[in-house]
């Protein structure tokens, strides 16, 4: 059965709705609205309950709260693209008003399951070559929503990593075939080799059963370092992608401020409560009437630099002050 949480239990996971200004009530309809969100991670990841919590308070002040005009039905998929697939299916069987996307692969499937409910993505690294939209300023369809990297981006890891730990001259590129977005981030990563004398190893990993095994075949050699690139399954195997890195002393970088927040080294990657945010003015705006085809997709603008010491201590690694001066986080 799939797992989810129903409207009970998204009520007392969130907490119950502050008040909000009677003008903002007046605004909305008395009739009860419907949100399904598909996310791709498993239900019992840390990561759930801040990102639903941002959801929560951004739709308050628009007048939503799920006591009152707006039911809630979530289904997790847990890095598993089958069961991903099968949960899109259901929740547009469900009949909701919109549908939330968290990730490019949630988005295809909920894409793949209707033309005609509302789609909101967030999390999406490329919506043009995806194929949600034809064009990011006026999306023409029923998907909008906000994007995270460009894929200029993906070279900045690796300069990152170079500047941490200077001696890496090999360096692994962890990520899923199934993401779409791979291929983007590699060529932008072997754009930037020549100015860093690395060699690059694509480390491309099915399943979860396959992480181990590609990564101790790596380290066989010294000096290398790890390069961890976004996507659903790994992201939901996160943890032991750390451990390993952390075992066989291995200077990694990663997408998201959460992997470091496990222990992970350092991390370089757009703020993923702010996407969820963002999200909830253009739920509140189709909610209310708006058409999705008229809402522009919106590009993150909040980065953040995340470095762990602790790990780099226990790595080796000096930090160079002018990497510090530039990190907005630094967990010791």
């Amino acid at each position: 059965m799939a797992s989810y949480i129903g409207r009970r239990k998204f009520l007392a996971t969130l907490g119950s709705a502050a008040a909000w200004p009677l003008a903002a009530r007046a605004q909305q309809s008395e009739r009860m609205r419907r949100i399904g969100i598909l996310i791709s991670l498993a239900e019992d990841d840390p990561e759930i309950a801040p990102r639903l919590a941002a959801l929560r308070r951004a739709l308050q002040p628009l007048g939503w709260s799920d006591s009152s005009n707006i039911a809630v039905d979530i289904r997790f998929a847990a890095g598993d693209a089958d069961r991903m697939r099968a949960q899109a299916v259901e929740l547009v069987g469900m009949s909701p008003d919109v549908l939330l996307g968290a990730g490019g692969p949630p988005t295809a499937a909920l894409r793949r399951a209707t033309r005609a409910i509302p789609i909101v993505f967030v999390q999406v690294v490329d919506a043009v070559g995806a194929g949600f939209v034809t064009n990011l300023a006026r999306p023409g369809g029923n998907i909008t929503g906000f994007t995270t990297f460009e894929y200029a981006v993906s070279g900045k890891w690796l300069g990152a990593l170079k500047e941490i730990a200077p001696k890496v001259n090999r360096v692994a590129i962890l990520y899923s075939p199934s993401s779409p977005t791979g291929p983007g981030h590699l060529g932008a990563i072997q754009a930037v080799v020549p100015s860093l004398s690395v060699q690059l190893t694509p480390m491309a990993v099915f399943d979860a059963a396959e992480i181990e095994p590609a990564i101790k075949t790596f380290v066989r050699d010294p000096n290398g370092g790890l390069i961890v690139l976004p996507g659903p399954m790994v992201a939901a195997h996160r943890a032991e992608i750390i451990a390993l890195a952390a075992q066989h002393r291995l200077p990694s970088i990663y997408p998201y401020r959460y992997y470091v927040a496990s222990g992970g080294l350092i991390s370089y990657g757009v703020d993923v409560l702010d996407q969820y945010r963002l999200a909830a003015s253009y739920l509140d705006r189709i909610l209310s009437g708006t058409n999705p085809a008229e809402l522009p997709v919106q590009a993150s603008t909040k980065y953040e630099l995340v470095i762990n010491l602790k790990t780099a201590k226990s790595l080796g690694l000096e930090i160079p002050p002018t990497l510090l001066a530039r990190a907005d986080e630094v967990i010791e």
